[in-house]
């Protein structure tokens, strides 16, 4: 039976990111195949375009991508002054007769707003959230092969619709998908594996069989499992009915698996086959890893038996100067940076993310809050996603669900954030409904929400009306309530709880109470890295009696700068402070300088005091500032110029000791003291003048793929090889050979020329070129020029 349709050598799932046709603004008739699209842009996805220069640019209105004219898009503050509107995508393909027979799918991993999808002139689908992926049976809509198809995406990204960046278009990646008639789906299938009994794993596996053939009969379900060394270590076929829409299940054992973990990440990989008399009509690749996960306030968050504290942040799905593009390397950066300033946790803010972004989560060992709404019936803004949520929440969340549960780094699948009904009766059925449809295809996780004080309910009281905000999930989501944590577990002693977001400024108050209590599991900063939107957040300024705080700043900041992490993927001052909390470094130091006359700082909450680590105050010379110590240590003694500057406890809630010091140039040294003996110090130097361009980057050698990148840091440095924290020099960035640089900048919270510029200037010493490679190996070499200083080269390896 079907003998014909046995799989040919045709590939299975093609990228279709390639050689797309792009307009930016209204058109009509672009969605028929005989439009005349000549005079478009060509581009490769994943695309951008609220990133790039608005097409028309006004000396005090616009600077490259950011405008203060926002009629056509969302705009503002909220958008980092970013602009949507609408834009249009198409493309043309042609079916090769080896694929006659095949079905034809295509799989948008994310269009950001609205996106109508048509082939050959015929409208095929719509989708109202930018976050959620989709396919499309495209079959039916499609020529003959030999014929040429024309796709045409129209993606609307109009009015107040986001609280933060969201770009505008193709961001992610495109597929096209082929399979027989007879055929499995990734994301019918789930492979789980978080069952230990003993040292064996119980593996839970599900799938369903498609099948569009009038005809049915029986065949075989194969499945392997190769080991992370590579082997396959276990197989089974059993025998199904291939009728259509069957589902199948079964359970076996995995006889002393290597289990996954933050420190040891290790994947399998089930490879899944159906055939039928010894044909094979289709096979799929499911990475999977074997590991427990367990909540309880009694114990707090066990991983594989044994407890772990989430050591968590905040992430939006943007990648800074790259915009919304979900280019691989780039989700991947995030992670290991995330990893390497000590987090082993990531919510996802407030969105479902990449794929991308998850299997660097799984191969990396991070743990993941899965998030996918910010809001349900009520809008936070007039043309958000309330407006679509009754007819397509549970659809868009079964797809989140159905798409990622097979990843160990997933341990909490998330409701919402700050939802306005939470704690009415009619947000209560809605939260009945969701953890519903997530507990229809993966009951194996637990469930949460983001809850905050009910600023936006001034009717109703936390210590009365928040446990109806939870009542329906498994663990409890604290939005900046840390003083709540305890009389809570008094009143809710089986409560398992956590910061789900928290001001940077109160990191010590959450983190001390994490350690304190197993019933408190984690902790998630606002935010682990900068992004775009929300501009200006997190801000201190000096401010005169009377002076309005804003929350947000206006042009020209265009960056949230309430991350730990910059742009650059640089620490800011308090991921040198959280070190310290988390114990990755035994002591830092930070410096600010004195504020004005009849001023004082007030740091927003989500802000930090504007100190740095740096010793560079030039035209301060014999003023007071201030110096911070952060340390665990009883004592700390400081010295400047080797010259003792005084010894102090530092506070054993905040772990901070100050000082006052009269600057003077040279060396700053902190050192902990413990019973009388010095241990661990850090110091701060005044560093010379500009001598070179010093090009470090991230690899030497990179993929020919332009889903491969090279970040390429550039620092102004003194003869001695120092950064110049106060050198802000503009430079030139070129590039030869086999590849180009996508996007190149500062990290700076408000500099806005120099955003993707070629000529950007430092920021405290620094800025950054992103190199992407062409399809071809070979060199690429990157040059950087400042007046006055020698020209620097760096060479990248292209294989």
């Amino acid at each position: 039976m079907w003998a014909n349709m046995a799989m040919s050598a045709s590939e299975r799932k093609v990228s279709f990111n390639k050689d797309w046709k792009f307009h930016r603004g209204s058109v009509a008739n672009a969605e028929q195949p005989l439009y005349n699209d000549n005079k478009w842009r060509v581009i490769d996805l994943p695309h951008d375009w609220s990133v790039e220069p608005v097409p028309i640019q006004k000396d005090g209105i616009t600077t490259g991508p950011f405008s203060q004219l926002n009629e056509s898009g969302a705009g503002g503050a909220d958008t980092g002054q970013t602009l949507g509107g609408e834009g249009w995508y198409r493309k043309e393909f042609t079916i090769e007769r080896q694929d006659s027979d095949k079905l034809i799918t295509l799989y948008f991993e994310g269009v950001y707003n609205q996106s109508e999808i048509w082939v050959n002139g015929k409208k095929v689908y719509f989708n109202p959230y930018g976050y959620t992926s989709y396919k499309i049976d495209i079959t039916e809509y499609c020529n003959a092969p030999g014929v040429a198809n024309t796709i045409a995406v129209k993606v609307v990204n109009a009015g107040q619709n986001s609280r933060w960046y969201s770009g505008s278009g193709i961001y992610r990646h495109v597929w096209l998908i082929k399979t027989n008639k007879l055929h499995l789906d990734e994301w019918d299938t789930f492979i789980n594996a978080s069952e230990l009994k003993g040292k064996d794993a119980i593996v839970k596996f599900s799938t369903t069989i498609h099948n569009q053939i009038q005809e049915s009969g029986s065949g075989e379900l194969n499945i392997r499992i190769i080991s992370p060394a590579g082997k396959e270590i276990f197989s089974t076929s059993q025998n199904v009915a291939l009728s259509n829409g069957i589902p199948i299940s079964n359970s076996f054992p995995l006889k002393n698996p290597e289990v996954w973990s933050v420190n040891n990440p290790v994947l399998y990989t089930a490879e899944i086959s159906v055939s039928e008399n010894g044909k094979e009509y289709d096979k799929i690749s499911i990475p999977f890893g074997v590991r427990t996960i367990a909540f309880s306030a009694e114990k707090g968050f066990l991983l594989n038996g044994k407890s772990l504290k989430l050591k968590g942040g905040c992430v939006h799905h943007d990648n800074g100067l790259l915009g919304a593009a979900a280019i691989n390397r780039a989700e991947e950066k995030k992670v290991e940076l995330l990893k390497a300033n000590g987090y082993n946790a990531v919510r996802c803010a407030h969105n479902q993310v990449s794929e991308y972004f998850l299997d660097a989560c799984d191969r990396l060992g991070m743990l993941v809050i899965h998030e996918t709404f910010d809001q349900w019936q009520q809008p936070k803004r007039d043309q958000d996603y309330h407006q679509f949520f009754d007819e397509w929440s549970d659809k868009d969340l079964e797809g989140s669900v159905r798409r990622d549960r097979n990843h160990p780094s997933i341990i909490m699948w998330s409701i919402g954030n700050e939802i306005e009904q939470r704690a009415d009766s009619i947000g209560e059925e809605i939260a009945k409904r969701l953890v519903a449809t997530i507990k229809k295809y993966d009951t194996s996780r637990y469930t949460t929400v983001g809850a905050n004080d009910f600023w936006d309910r001034r009717n109703f009281k936390w210590n009365i009306d928040s446990e109806r905000a939870f009542r329906n999930v498994d663990v409890s989501g604290y939005n900046y309530m840390w003083t709540a944590y305890e009389n809570d577990h008094t009143a809710y002693p089986n409560r398992i709880i956590y910061g789900s977001e928290s001001f940077p400024k109160e990191a010590a108050q959450n983190w001390n109470l994490v350690e304190k209590h197993p019933y408190i599991i984690g902790d998630f900063v606002w935010t682990a890295m900068d992004y775009i939107g929300e501009a200006g957040l997190g801000h201190a300024l000096e401010l005169s009696e009377g002076e309005q705080n804003p929350q947000f700043m206006g042009w020209p900041w265009y960056n949230a700068w309430c991350g730990d992490i910059d742009f650059c993927g640089d620490k800011k001052p308090q991921s040198y402070y959280r070190d310290i909390l988390w114990r990755e470094r035994e002591i830092s130091m930070a410096v600010r300088p004195p504020v004005a006359r009849g001023k004082k700082e007030i740091i927003n909450g989500w802000g930090w005091t504007d100190e740095l680590l740096s010793w560079n105050w030039e035209g301060l010379e014999g003023q007071t500032v201030r110096v911070n110590v952060y340390s665990r240590s009883p004592k700390v003694r400081l010295y400047l110029n080797d010259k003792l500057i005084g010894e102090k406890e530092t506070d054993i809630e905040n772990y901070t000791a100050t000082f006052d010091v009269v600057y003077t140039p040279g060396i700053l040294k902190a050192i902990n003291v413990n019973k009388n003996k010095e241990t661990a110090s850090t110091v701060l130097k005044t560093t010379g003048l500009p001598a070179s361009i010093r090009l470090i980057a991230d690899r030497s050698k990179i993929k020919a793929d332009k889903n491969d990148l090279a970040y390429v840091k550039i620092e102004i440095i003194d003869k001695d090889g120092e950064v110049i924290p106060d050198a802000n020099l503009p430079v030139s960035i070129r590039c030869q050979g086999n590849g180009s640089v996508v996007a190149s900048g500062n990290a700076a919270y408000d500099d806005m020329k120099s955003f993707r510029s070629l000529a950007p200037d430092t920021f405290r010493g620094k800025a950054i070129a992103i190199v992407q490679p062409q399809e071809e190996r070979g060199k690429i070499t990157l040059t950087v020029s400042a007046e006055g200083l020698e020209d620097s080269q760096i060479e990248i390896e292209t294989y």
